[in-house]
């Protein structure tokens, strides 16, 4: 068995979140079009979606009817994994793309063929599903799409050509291993446009996300996702920064905008939800993994704050796969 990946130096609590961002691929497809041709994305709300364009040109409509032109070399991500469609035209209905002959390489990776034999346009799109807490309060703050325009020249995108041309060689031929690495770039690409949307969106300058930049409140809410067991207190946390107990909480309120102990039993209830319902641990392991002195007193807390006994969620069923059988 391999070691898992190290986790960044605290020291680097921005690096840290983004190292939370590995994905799960739900859903993988190489789509071949040609006009007329529509698709209809249906919701769903666990996963992000995203779309890149290696050849051609197509609309993509988001839930609230917004339109936007995406072109050869462009990347479209929709963050909540809400519902849309891609068309060739505006005036082409849309077709669930659940419904339509799907050649399948594998569970999760598929080609798709349609259209009228019109003018051609190739796809490569997917939904992904992120695990981690950490990743998926990060993904909360995104906003419904993240469109790199392919014309724009913005210097870190100045790999993208290249990328996209190896994925567009991979995706026409049918070679040993072309899956792993289409689906592999894929998540490159993903991962890329959140890094890209960090560093020029103001929206991801507020929260605890923006509070990730500041050295000590940044450091202080690192150290809380990574050891949600520890008994803190404010006075712990502002020892850990060397800050006082009292600027500690101020600042960190004014950051966050919330407390610092209400901002650490977020998070454990947040890890809570995640251990019961996915990881399917039992109320006193997920009680005992998170440093409550019982199963009475984390149950009473999880209680409190989601309105759910932790046993509900844990008999709940799990979420599973939504690419179709």
């Amino acid at each position: 068995m391999t070691d898992p990946p190290a986790v960044p130096s605290i020291a680097d609590p921005l690096a840290e979140a983004l190292h939370f961002l590995r994905m799960d691929g739900v859903f993988y497809c190489r789509s071949e079009l040609s006009a007329p041709w529509g698709l209809g994305l249906p919701p769903m709300p666990d996963c992000l979606f995203f779309h890149v364009v290696t050849t051609g040109r197509c609309w993509l409509v988001d839930s609230a009817g917004e339109q936007r032109w995406l072109r050869s070399g462009d990347l479209a991500v929709l963050p909540h994994g809400a519902g849309h469609r891609l068309l060739d035209d505006l005036d082409t209905p849309a077709r669930s793309i659940f419904d339509l002959p799907h050649d399948y390489i594998s569970h999760q990776y598929a080609i798709l063929r349609e259209g009228g034999g019109g003018e051609p346009v190739q796809l490569i799109c997917g939904a992904v599903r992120f695990g981690h807490p950490a990743a998926r309060s990060l993904v909360e703050m995104l906003p419904e799409i993240i469109h790199v325009d392919a014309t724009a020249g913005a210097s870190e995108w100045q790999w993208l050509p290249a990328l996209l041309g190896l994925m567009a060689t991979e995706t026409r031929e049918t070679r040993p291993g072309g899956e792993a690495v289409v689906t592999r770039l894929s998540d490159i690409l993903v991962i890329q446009a959140i890094r890209s949307w960090i560093d020029h969106d103001p929206a991801a300058r507020t929260g605890w996300l923006g509070a990730l930049k500041d050295p000590r409140i940044g450091h202080a809410i690192a150290a809380i996702h990574r050891e949600p067991d520890r008994d803190w207190t404010v006075a712990s946390l502002a020892a850990e920064v060397a800050m006082s107990r009292s600027a500690f909480a101020a600042r960190f309120t004014d950051l966050v905008g919330e407390p610092a102990m209400g901002y650490v039993t977020r998070w454990r209830m947040y890890l809570a939800a995640d251990l019961l319902g996915t990881d399917r641990l039992t109320v006193a392991q997920v009680a005992a993994r998170l440093g409550y002195s019982s199963e009475a007193a984390f149950s009473r807390a999880f209680k409190r704050h989601t309105g759910t006994n932790p046993g509900e969620v844990r008999r709940a069923p799990a979420p599973g796969t939504l690419a179709p059988a």
